[in-house]
């Protein structure tokens, strides 16, 4: 995994802008620790900062071809493309010639013979750009699913493009403010496609190919969910869920660096690890590592609460002992999650103030104490929004309500921090009504199966809405918390083979057994001890230790104090006091009065370290 930049401009020599395309290209050292490359012509400024994954010695970047009588295309290149060896055959055959062993050339010689119909045959998480200097044309394109992100920041001339907001805040020809649009989808608990928050930074989208040119900008999507006729019954279904995932995973076990898998003890990460551990005793590179994250104290007195029935580590340690894995705990207090260093470095991982309070901090101290050990881990996310895992799927209310699903099920962020607005700024943003336009836009989005009516309808609605809404949420966290320590983590469940599939599975079918997962469960059964089989979907943990919260509620009163918070701008400091001395009560997660404040802190910090302007 790496990290990718770049500025295009058309009416200016960028050959002598080293300094400025140095500078973007330094924000992405986290992502690429290994190496970094520069490209300088006329009208491209090309950056790349490496995570070595693939052919090491090979595949630096950014690369270059050199085809006699044609101009150069190049290539920065961030991911992984699990197909290449097929398509390195097949370009073989073509007459293409390779030097490396990296899928970096493969991707590079696939644009060369099939320009940007190449994003077509790519299967894996990718996000790239391709300046041709023969058309004078700068490709944009991320993977299906938005495993790996990328933004870019139209100008006057051209445009600036990098992995993260930050390596595009690095050239001065960015602005760094906030409107109102910006404001209501920072507020707003979903992801609107192509919304990069800072006035004028666009997001390109999941499936999606930005083209830009001296004419322009031209933007098309080459994948999105369609919906099929599904013929097949349920022990087909099952095996064919089970095919797909044998081989995803055997593809994203490659790697010329140690590999390790995420595991929780639930049904998604353990049927990951048990697969993944299979695959490489096959291939005699056994046993699997596994890593799970832990707080101190925390199954010894944890308690019951809305989202969360029991505690991960049984669990955990009864699925590494059942497939052989070499286990690692990483342990965590509550002094640890308020550290000031751990929290800043959370808030430049996110670059936006979106984080949700401890369970990002524990994501990242997971993450950097497994970079120690391993360079790529295997994750089970999305297959809740993939089989239906949610608690809300299986909701009536949250199922039958005229929004999106989870903000009845528990994730409302009527229940966060802008309740903290001052009473003039919720009037001027009416966060309600965008997240209903929001939630309009999606619905006229879902492909529609003649014939499909009622309750097999609308639960085709509500897998796309956490498809193309939901998942972007927890794709980017992931990807954020990961690459900030140098740590590549694959996701099997979001191949689009997979996705695709199970999209178009009926939902009778889906919970055929009166659960929710039910293929996945089905599909894993010979794989799994009994107990994880069984055991109820419990969430990312969130600390319970009533000492964070109150280290919480203590730092925001210290803001409060301090009477210099540039969030008083939009923000009624009474009603911050006032949230700060309720007794402390609910803590999951992502709803109460802990994590509004927790956002209430970063939203103060990210104003200052990013210095954004309010333009409300």
């Amino acid at each position: 995994m790496c990290g990718i930049c770049g500025w295009v401009d058309f009416e200016r020599d960028l050959s002598d802008a080293r300094e400025t395309a140095q500078a973007m290209t330094d924000t992405m050292a986290c992502r690429g620790p290994d190496d970094e490359g520069l490209w300088l012509a006329p009208h491209a400024a090309i950056g790349h900062r490496r995570l070595a994954i693939i052919d090491l010695p090979g595949g630096r970047q950014p690369m270059v071809t050199d085809d006699a009588g044609r101009e150069p295309a190049v290539l920065t290149y961030s991911g992984e493309v699990y197909n290449y060896h097929e398509l390195r055959a097949e370009l073989a055959a073509r007459g293409h010639d390779f030097r490396t062993r990296s899928d970096t050339e493969v991707v590079l010689r696939a644009y060369v013979e099939w320009g940007e119909e190449l994003a077509g045959r790519l299967n894996g998480m990718y996000a790239f750009a391709v300046w041709d200097a023969a058309r004078e044309e700068l490709l944009l394109v991320r993977d299906r699913m938005g495993i790996k992100p990328l933004y870019y920041y139209p100008t006057r001339h051209g445009v600036l493009f990098g992995s993260e907001p930050k390596a595009i805040l690095a050239n001065p020809l960015a602005q760094r403010v906030l409107d109102a649009d910006g404001m209501r989808e920072l507020m707003s608990f979903v992801k609107t496609p192509e919304h990069g928050v800072f006035k004028g930074m666009y997001e390109v989208r999941p499936g999606q190919i930005v083209k830009v040119g001296r004419e322009g900008i031209s933007k098309r999507r080459y994948w999105q969910l369609e919906s099929r006729e599904h013929p097949d019954d349920v022990d087909f279904t099952i095996k064919t869920v089970r095919g797909l995932l044998d081989d995803i995973v055997t593809r994203q076990l490659i790697s010329d660096v140690p590999l390790c898998a995420l595991l929780s003890g639930g049904l998604d990460s353990s049927a990951i690890t048990a697969i993944a551990a299979k695959g490489l005793r096959d291939q005699g590179l056994g046993p699997v590592r596994s890593f799970a994250v832990d707080f101190a104290g925390y199954t010894e007195h944890f308690k019951p609460d809305l989202t969360r029935s029991t505690p991960d580590a049984p669990y955990v340690h009864e699925v590494a002992e059942h497939v052989g894995a070499e286990h690692i705990d990483i342990v965590l207090d509550s002094a640890e999650l308020m550290n000031p260093a751990v929290r800043e470095a959370v808030l430049r991982a996110r670059d936006l103030p979106i984080g949700i309070g401890d369970m990002d901090s524990s994501l990242y101290l997971l993450f950097k104490a497994i970079r120690g050990h391993s360079t790529v881990a295997l994750s089970g996310e999305s297959a809740d929004e993939v089989f239906g895992g949610y608690r809300w799927f299986h909701d009536p209310e949250a199922v039958g309500a005229d929004t999106f699903p989870w903000f009845i099920g528990g994730l409302s962020p009527q229940t966060g921090a802008e309740h903290l607005l001052r009473d003039d700024v919720q009037r001027v943003l009416d966060v309600p009504g965008y997240q209903d336009e929001s939630y309009r836009q999606a619905l006229a989005e879902v492909p529609a199966l003649p014939g499909e009516t009622g309750h097999e309808r609308r639960m085709r609605e509500v897998s796309y809405l956490h498809l193309t809404r939901f998942v972007q949420i927890l794709l980017d966290r992931k990807d954020r918390m990961s690459m900030a320590v140098g740590l590549e983590v694959r996701v099997p469940f979001c191949d689009h083979r997979l996705v695709e599939y199970v999209f178009n599975v009926p939902w009778a079918m889906k919970t055929f057994d009166g659960r929710e997962k039910s293929l996945l469960r089905a599909a894993a059964a010979d794989l799994l001890p009994d107990s994880v089989l069984k055991r109820v979907k419990s969430p990312y943990p969130s600390t319970q230790d009533p000492a964070y919260e109150q280290a919480v509620r203590d730092a925001a009163r210290a803001l409060i104090e301090r009477g210099d918070s540039p969030c008083a701008q939009v923000i009624d400091l009474d009603k911050a006091r006032a949230m700060i001395d309720r007794p402390m009560g609910e803590t999951n997660g992502v709803i109460g009065d802990r994590a509004a404040l927790e956002r209430l802190l970063q939203f103060d910090a990210w104003l200052k370290e990013y210095q954004v302007r309010l333009a409300l």
